[in-house]
């Protein structure tokens, strides 16, 4: 980790952080915030073959710890919130597309559904009948930006920022984010204030690595139909946590903002690939017309 001032810039999970603190960051709080990120990649990365998740893929039951039943039942509310669109076994459906960590991105034909198997919690333990292969991207990263601000608010950082490329979680000071267009990177569509709150964003424009005629390939995927969303280019969602946050700002590719708000205290900004956006009427700041 590189350290400038009150700010902590490093590379982990393939993403950008930036831990910023009203007064400098200690070495040992640095050093404890770097295992807690390897522990959850070692938990939860799709893309490891040693990785919690992978052994789960190959049949076992695996104690993933306790991160695992607020991850998961967010993620199987969502799921019946969505009536299945949001789904963590949509895994299969990424590789299907290419996106499976060999850096290749190569997609093979079709769409492939998330399959139908019964992901089963037992208290910290996990496992997938029939085995099949998590993937936690929706929420994952979100509930990581919220455990690491937990280590440094506990270090008596009472004013910080943990910012992993847009996921954010802010405690102190508020802050004035922008709202990057979708379609023009040095455009903002608006801007909201983020006080003792999370927001996270996603936009189909930022892991879109492939057109193959009228096929174009994203991220954001209906696990249904294994097909990626059309209608929505990106989300912004406040929320008290970062986790919910992440997995709402997925979600509201897939379902409409009330049928969520029945289960989720949450503002939001959507911009749908038309141009058009709708946002919270009671949203903290602005949207530009």
């Amino acid at each position: 980790m590189a350290a400038a001032g009150t700010r902590v810039v490093f590379d982990a999970i393939g993403t950008r952080w930036t831990i910023t603190t009203a007064r400098p960051m200690e070495a040992a709080l640095a050093d404890r915030v770097a295992t807690v990120i390897a522990d959850y990649d070692a938990t939860w990365s799709r893309f490891r073959d040693d990785s919690g998740v992978a052994r789960i893929a190959r049949g076992d039951a695996v104690d993933l710890g306790p991160t695992a039943p607020p991850l998961l039942g967010l993620l199987d509310g969502l799921r019946a919130a969505t009536d299945g669109a949001v789904d963590p076994l949509v895994a299969a459906s990424l590789a299907h597309l290419g996106y499976d960590g060999a850096g290749g991105l190569a997609a093979a034909d079709g769409y492939r559904p998330a399959p139908r198997a019964e992901v089963v919690v037992d208290g910290t333990t996990v496992r997938t009948v029939p085995p099949a292969l998590l993937d936690v991207g929706s929420a994952g990263k979100g509930q990581l930006v919220d455990l690491v601000l937990a280590e440094v608010v506990a270090a008596g950082h009472q004013e910080a920022v943990v910012d992993a490329s847009g996921d954010l979680a802010v405690r102190g000071a508020p802050l004035r984010v922008a709202l990057e267009h979708p379609f023009d990177a040095s455009a903002a569509i608006g801007v909201v204030e983020v006080r003792d709150a999370a927001i996270a964003g996603s936009a189909v424009n930022r892991r879109d690595w492939s057109v193959e005629g009228a096929r174009r390939l994203h991220h954001v995927l209906d696990a249904r139909t294994g097909v990626p969303v059309e209608t929505v280019a990106a989300t912004w969602v406040l929320a008290g946590t970062a986790m919910l946050a992440d997995a709402l700002a997925t979600a509201l590719f897939l379902a409409p903002p009330e049928r969520l708000a029945a289960h989720h205290d949450f503002r939001y900004v959507r911009m749908r690939t038309d141009g058009v956006a709708d946002w919270s009427p009671d949203l903290p700041g602005e949207v530009f017309r």
